[in-house]
């Protein structure tokens, strides 16, 4: 089978290359899935750049999920068979023809939902339920912020703060993004590289905001906590802005623009700082993993979640597919084809 090895960080054109590799063979709770299509997540990109502490070593496989069919299942298992439909939480390798997911971290996908958008039910839409419904609760009317709300994790948690019924305030880098977060229903959309949205919630969120979803880290943090009413929370899963540019006194900019906190200044205001990371989660928690899998797929039913496709690459044009999600023009969930 082929796999799509990173074997050099930098830049996504030289990056990869593909490789034969065995075809895995499944142990008691494993399922081995002929994969359809692999996803693509902006930790992907911090991984390609070095910069994501839990990636292996190079040369590896990159892709945290993937959707497909079952090929074969370990002896543990009896309620998947080959051929079912199903999506999985990989935790790397699911850039490969064929991968073995556990049994925790695989959900069967029901007919009328389409494999490239089961997949996007995987890593993204449990990051977003895990962090909006797992490690804080959302009520109605609450002020809730999202940053790259128009992005994969974005998408999914301005779908369950509706749901919710909280007012959304979110921000996106392009008119073309904004005007698609008003449609979904998000009250106070904003083109940050037009308006300033700390000004829009200073004008609108009367009390301060109840609930901060970051995936940008930097001055977003910083700026964030100061935004943050009586018992606010900012959940914060990621820190895009640390691959804007390889420059090491960037990073480091970057870095100590967080802020420096001491737990009297959360006390005191009964604000909260949590962190998010589904790959220790899977590691450490698998329950809860299965749990918020299943959860999503239920929400899914029901129809809370929508996932979007933004674009679909095929598996040749890696590359291309890194490109574009780095760009940060991608809108919902990018995928590659086998």
């Amino acid at each position: 089978m082929k796999s799509i090895y990173l074997v050099k960080h930098g830049g996504a054109a030289k990056a990869f290359e593909f490789r034969e590799t065995p075809k895995p063979i499944p142990g008691g709770g494993d399922v081995i899935i002929k994969v359809e299509y692999s996803g693509l997540n902006f930790a992907d990109i911090l991984a390609r750049k070095g910069l994501y502490q839990d990636a292996p070593p190079i040369p590896s496989v990159l892709g945290y999920d993937v959707s497909g069919t079952v090929d074969s299942v370990g002896k543990d298992i009896t309620d998947l068979k080959k051929g079912d439909r199903v999506a999985a939480f990989t935790r790397f390798g699911g850039y490969s023809e064929y991968v073995a997911a556990d049994r925790l971290g695989t959900v069967r996908i029901p007919d009328n939902l389409e494999s490239a958008a089961a997949d996007a039910l995987t890593t993204q839409y449990v990051t977003a339920f895990y962090s909006a419904a797992e490690v804080t609760n959302l009520h109605e009317g609450d002020n809730v912020l999202i940053h790259a709300a128009a992005g994969g994790v974005g998408t999914a948690l301005v779908q369950y703060a509706l749901y919710k019924k909280c007012v959304v305030f979110a921000t996106a880098g392009s008119d073309v993004k904004v005007a698609l977060l008003k449609e979904a229903g998000a009250q106070f959309p904003v083109n940050y590289r037009k308006d300033d949205y700390k000004e829009v919630v200073k004008k609108y969120a009367n009390g301060g905001i109840d609930v901060i979803f970051d995936s940008l880290g930097g001055k977003y943090v910083k700026d964030g906590i100061k935004l943050l009413g009586a018992g606010g929370r900012i959940i914060c899963f990621g820190a895009a802005e640390m691959s804007r540019r390889s420059n090491i006194f960037f990073k480091a900019k970057t870095g100590l623009s967080f802020g420096f906190y001491h737990p009297a200044q959360f006390i005191i205001p009964s604000k909260s700082l949590i962190g998010v990371n589904m790959l220790r989660i899977a590691d450490t928690k698998p329950a809860v993993l299965k749990r918020c899998i299943e959860e999503v797929m239920e929400l899914y039913k029901r129809g809370v979640f929508k996932p979007v496709v933004g674009k679909i690459f095929s598996a040749t044009d890696i590359s291309k597919a890194h490109e574009y999600v780095e760009s940060r023009e991608s809108v919902g969930k990018v995928v590659i084809k086998w």
